[in-house]
């Protein structure tokens, strides 16, 4: 059990640090814009092996500017075997222009990318997505995403956000 345990920690560290070494796909004079923090509510995720969802609130701080969200995020197609608490994601946001306006929620949206994870009581992992307006952002790991509980996953990820007034 310990050599799989490894051999797995190894294929997850691999694929973390392929997944963050990737280029931002936004323009390469892309601006970096803030920081997207997501908190999955808990009592929400459904976990259907092959696809899996969540619901989330999230905060995006841009240079003291605070905008809030709501939506759902998880696996579209791929495999989730994880029972999960406690989820957070921290994104670095970049965009083609620095043209978002202050409270005008931009960031909403549809974002879609790859996501890998694993957990044995904390868990790490990895999601680079892009989307919202026009195709326009690019969300980029800032950190490893985190939680608390058992299992893996990896897929297409999905990020769905609006306005939460």
């Amino acid at each position: 059990m310990n050599k799989t345990i490894k051999r797995i920690s190894y294929l997850f560290c691999t694929a973390i640090v392929v997944v963050c070494s990737q280029p931002v796909i936004a323009d390469s004079h892309g601006l970096e814009l803030g920081v997207l923090k997501c908190t999955v509510v808990p009592g929400s995720r459904v976990n259907l092996i092959i696809r899996s969802t969540a619901d989330v609130v999230c905060e995006f701080n841009n240079a003291g500017t605070v905008e809030k969200y709501k939506g759902e995020t998880g696996i579209g197609l791929g495999l989730d075997l994880s029972f999960k608490t406690d989820e957070r994601m921290h994104f670095a946001v970049f965009a083609v222009s620095s043209d978002v306006s202050a409270g005008s929620h931009a960031l909403a949206g549809k974002y879609v990318g790859g996501e890998l994870n694993a957990a044995a009581g904390v868990g790490l992992g990895a999601k680079a997505l892009v989307g919202g307006s026009n195709d326009s952002f690019s969300l980029q790991p800032l950190a490893l995403e985190t939680s608390t509980g058992i299992g893996a996953s990896g897929g297409l990820s999905f990020l769905y956000i609006e306005a939460d007034k």
